[in-house]
C-alpha cells in the first residue's frame, strides 16, 4: 500500500512531461482558398508565416492536403513537394506564360494539347435543373452524337454514316478560342457540341448549363440540350426545351431545327400525325435537309393498318362492353316480372282459398 503515492506521482510525472513537450499548434484548421483552388492553413496568423514550414513538416497529412491544386477535374498533387507532380508544373508554367503573353508557336501549341477542354466549374443553379434528364446528369451513360458534326462543318459528304471532320483540330480551335474568350456563351455552347461528338454527356450537359446560367433565353443552347435529352430518352424534358427554344426563337432566324426535333421526338412517342406536322414545317423552312425528308417518308410509309387495329379493337371493347350492360339490365327486369307474377298468382289463390273456406262454413252452419 505504501508504494501506491509514488506510483501515481510517476504516472503524473509522465502526463506533465508529455503535454510540456507536445505542440499543441499541430492542430491544424483547415480551408479552401477559392482563388488559388488549393486547400491552406486557416489557423496560421500572417505573423506567423516564418513558422509555417515547420508546422505544414510536422504534420504530414496536412502536408499531403495542402499540396494538392484542383487540376481539370481531379485534385492533383502539387505545392510544397512538387516532385510528385509534373503535370501540374506544367499546369502552373502554361498559366503564368498564358497571363505574361511571352509563349511562343511552339509552346503554345504543345500547352493547347495538354490542356483540358472543358468550361469550367460546374454552375450551381439554372432555371432548367428541375428537369429530370438534367437533375441526373451524373448517371447519364457516355452516348456519343457524330452527327453533331454537321454543325461544325459545311460538308455534306459521308463517310459510314459519320461526316469527315478533324476532332483534333476542332479541339485545338476550341481551346484557342477558350483562352481568347474563356467566358463566352458561344464558346461553351460550342464545347458542349463537341463533347456530344466525343460521347461524354456530363460534360456537355455541364457546358449547356453553365451557358444557361449566362443566358437563360438562348434558343440555340436551350435546343442543343434538348437534343441531348432526346437521345437519352427523356422525351418530355425534350419536348419542353425545344418548345422553350421555339418560343424564344429570334423572328429573323429559321427554326427548322426546332420543327425538325419536335418532329422526332413526336415520332418516338408514336404521335405520327404531330410528327409528320412539324416534319413539314421543317421542309419547308429547308426543304433540302435529307434527315427530314426520310423521316417524313417513314412516317408515311407506316401501314394505316396497324393504327386501325388499335382502332378497331377499341371499338369491339366497347360494343362488348355495352352488350354486357344490355343483357345484365335484360336479365334483370325478366327476373322482376317473374317474381311479379309468382306474387299476383299467390295473391288469387290465397283468395280462391279463402273464399272456398267461406262457402263451406257457410253451408255448415245452415246444415245444422
Amino acid at each position: 500500500m505504501w508504494e501506491s503515492p509514488y506510483m501515481t506521482c510517476f504516472i503524473l510525472y509522465i502526463f506533465s512531461f508529455q503535454i510540456i513537450i507536445t505542440d499543441s499548434r499541430t492542430s491544424n484548421i483547415w480551408k479552401l482558398d477559392p482563388e488559388k483552388s488549393q486547400i491552406v492553413d486557416g489557423s496560421t496568423l500572417p505573423q506567423d508565416e516564418s513558422n509555417k514550414s515547420k508546422l505544414n513538416e510536422a504534420d504530414s497529412i496536412f502536408n499531403i492536403i495542402t499540396s494538392t491544386v484542383y487540376y481539370g477535374n481531379t485534385w492533383t498533387k502539387h505545392g510544397f513537394d512538387n516532385m510528385f507532380c509534373t503535370d501540374c508544373q506544367m499546369y502552373e508554367q502554361q498559366r503564368a506564360n498564358g497571363e505574361n503573353g511571352d509563349i511562343s508557336n511552339t509552346d503554345t501549341n504543345n500547352d493547347l494539347e495538354d490542356e483540358y477542354l472543358d468550361c469550367g466549374k460546374a454552375v450551381n443553379f439554372t432555371y432548367y435543373d428541375n428537369l429530370v434528364g438534367v437533375a441526373r446528369r451524373h448517371r447519364h451513360p457516355n452516348v456519343p452524337e457524330p452527327q453533331v458534326a454537321l454543325i461544325f462543318t459545311k460538308k455534306k459528304s459521308f463517310k459510314n454514316g459519320v461526316t469527315e471532320l478533324d476532332i483534333s483540330a476542332l479541339e485545338r480551335k476550341l481551346k484557342k478560342a477558350k483562352r481568347e474568350k474563356p467566358k463566352s456563351v458561344q464558346l461553351y455552347n460550342q464545347i458542349g457540341n463537341f463533347w456530344r461528338i466525343k460521347g461524354d454527356t456530363r460534360q456537355s450537359i455541364e457546358c449547356f448549363r453553365r451557358a444557361l446560367a449566362v443566358s437563360p433565353y438562348n434558343a440555340e443552347v436551350l435546343l442543343n440540350l434538348g437534343r441531348v435529352l432526346f437521345t437519352l430518352q427523356y422525351l418530355d424534358d425534350a419536348i419542353y426545351l425545344t418548345r422553350r427554344s421555339l418560343e424564344v426563337q429570334p423572328p429573323d432566324r429559321s427554326a427548322w431545327q426546332q420543327y425538325f426535333t419536335l418532329g422526332e421526338i413526336f415520332k418516338a412517342y408514336g404521335h405520327y400525325q404531330e410528327a409528320a406536322v412539324h416534319l413539314r414545317h421543317a421542309l419547308d423552312l429547308r426543304p433540302d435537309f435529307e434527315p427530314a425528308v426520310a423521316a417524313l417518308k417513314d412516317i408515311e410509309n407506316i401501314p394505316e393498318a396497324s393504327v386501325h387495329v388499335y382502332t378497331l379493337l377499341i371499338i369491339v371493347c366497347l360494343v362488348m362492353g355495352v352488350l354486357l350492360v344490355i343483357l345484365s339490365s335484360v336479365d334483370n327486369s325478366n327476373e322482376a316480372e317473374e317474381h311479379k307474377h309468382q306474387r299476383h298468382f299467390n295473391r288469387a289463390m290465397a283468395m280462391r282459398s279463402l273464399r272456398g273456406y267461406s262457402i263451406s262454413g257457410a253451408r255448415g252452419r245452415k246444415k245444422a
